[in-house]
């Protein structure tokens, strides 16, 4: 099936109650779901392709979910590339357990690259050292680190190259200045939801929900981001491989399986202690790993 068999192809920007705004070449069509995919259960949400047929009044009705490559559970959102993660160095001050939950969040949600990006830099001293170094540790595990400043502009080249061509997904706590840094990437960005919220006409009633943003040949999803209670639906052991820089000493502790806490013989504490796994870092899975433990038992 395709435009070869009278379908339009498209990618859906947003999706409000039973209706879904879909990006086309034939501009931007207000779809329902045939209901042949309602009657088998086939969800469509932001970021999913789709085919469509149009109505003569210029509507469309979705005839096909195309195959995904990822779904992001909260927000609802398919076929992202990466989740830019977004942190403030001050105001309010950066914390890095926090930071260590929102990156255990993205990679249980398996998205394909996770960026770390703290803004606000120009509210640094400038002998500060606390980010350089906090930087360096998150690039040595493989995370991409940008740093920058909206206000000054610093880092913003950086974060444009990181997101062109890619459906990147923004998400961070209120405060850290996730709005403006969008804004910073594409100034006319409010002006490309414009058609989208024309058409839905609900005004603040509407619930918040995922859309994406055209940009840069992808999309820029803006999102009301993660949630540290989700970390609730991780099993403890499922935990330890969520941390990257653990994973290549799992088979080298002596009782397999091994929550890397308390057992003889662990490899993860071993280079803890050598110094090959940051000790903030451990600190962090020990908090969360007694969290999820203690969740566990109090729901059986």
């Amino acid at each position: 099936m395709g435009e070869e068999d009278g379908l339009l192809q498209g990618k859906v920007l947003r999706a409000q109650n039973s209706f879904f705004y879909v990006a086309t070449r034939e501009g931007l069509v207000e779809a329902k779901l045939r209901g042949r995919l309602k009657k088998e259960r086939i969800a469509v949400v932001p970021g999913d392709d789709v085919e469509l047929e149009l109505t003569e009044g210029g509507a469309g009705v979705i005839e096909r979910r195309c195959e995904r490559k990822s779904l992001l559970r909260r927000p609802l959102v398919a076929n992202i590339d990466q989740v830019v993660l977004v942190f403030a160095a001050r105001e309010p001050d950066i914390n890095p357990v926090l930071i260590d939950r929102f990156l255990v969040l993205a990679e249980w949600s398996k998205i394909e690259r996770i960026v770390l990006c703290i803004n606000k830099m120009d509210l640094l001293e400038g002998d500060e050292a606390e980010i350089p170094a906090l930087a360096a540790l998150y690039r040595e595990i493989g995370y991409p680190v940008c740093l920058l400043s909206t206000v000054t502009g610093e880092g913003v080249a950086d974060m444009q190259s990181l997101v062109e061509e890619k459906t990147s997904v923004f998400a961070g706590s209120s405060g850290v200045g996730k709005s403006s840094l969008l804004n910073c990437l594409a100034p006319g960005i409010a002006l490309s939801t414009g058609a989208v919220s024309e058409k839905i006409k609900r005004g603040r009633h509407t619930t918040r929900t995922a859309q994406l943003l055209p940009f840069a040949g992808g999309f820029l999803v803006d999102t009301p981001g993660f949630s540290a209670t989700e970390l609730a639906e991780i099993e403890p052991c499922a935990l330890p491989g969520l941390f990257p820089e653990f994973r290549s000493f799992f088979g080298a502790c002596r009782f397999q399986p091994c929550t890397h806490s308390h057992e003889p013989g662990c490899a993860v504490k071993e280079a803890v202690q050598a110094g090959r796994i940051e000790d903030s870092r451990y600190a962090s899975y020990l908090e969360m790993l007694q969290q999820s433990v203690q969740r566990k038992k109090v729901y059986r």
